[in-house]
């Protein structure tokens, strides 16, 4: 039938998707290992093996355990940059972009909660040093979700929605901040401080503020 062919057509080569495949499982073993028993404290050898392949399989891959701990890093920032920008998209009202946005980051951590616990423990550890161009890559994709953080703000204050308090990059990352803030006293203290189900919570702190006049 018609419409069978054009859905085959569409789909990868069985090929590419073999590959897709066998290369995600060698990443989801690595995050696994990686947050059991510390970055440095695995072989690309026990990677193999826990993802059941080959170490010659595993080079065909990734040149080494850095070039594979990129690719885990650089691959969930682009995960993030387009869930982020996926989640202002969807709404008209920059209100409903801004909480949009705070459902979509909370959701996105949670999900990636392994890899997250991992960045920091290791990027910030007293030993780790990755090979120059990591963290400026991960910043470039922080930098370009902001932007479009703030061209909602921009927005809103062309409508004369919001004040003109401070410029929209600085209001893109407090709001930014803030939401972060919140998501890790959730991380270390999920009962005592769970992150809120309404975005209101956190949107509040920003928009109308503490003083009382």
């Amino acid at each position: 039938m018609p419409g069978i062919r054009m859905t085959e057509e569409a789909r990868p080569p069985r090929r590419e998707r073999v590959r897709e495949r066998q290369r995600r499982e060698m990443l989801e073993a690595a995050l696994r290992l990686f947050s059991e028993k510390g970055y440095h404290n695995v072989t690309m050898h026990e990677i193999a093996e826990g993802a059941e392949f080959a170490i010659g399989t595993l080079y065909k891959y990734f040149k080494n355990k850095e070039d594979l701990y990129r690719a885990l890093l650089l691959e969930t920032a682009d995960e993030f940059h387009a869930g982020i920008l996926k989640a202002i998209e969807e709404k008209e009202d920059e209100i409903d972009k801004f909480r949009n946005f705070v459902r979509t980051k909370a959701e996105l951590f949670r999900i990636h909660l392994p890899l997250i616990r991992l960045y920091f423990s290791e990027t910030y550890g007293e030993s780790f040093n990755l090979k120059s161009g990591l963290d400026s890559e991960i910043r470039r994709r922080h930098d370009e979700s902001l932007k479009t953080l703030a061209s909602v703000f921009e927005s809103g204050m062309k409508k004369r929605r919001f004040k003109r308090i401070a410029d929209p990059y600085s209001l893109a990352i407090a709001l930014d901040g803030i939401t972060t803030a919140f998501l890790f006293q959730w991380i270390e203290a999920p009962e005592c401080r769970p992150f809120p189900e309404d975005p209101d919570a956190i949107l509040d702190i920003l928009f109308k503020g503490l003083a009382d006049r």
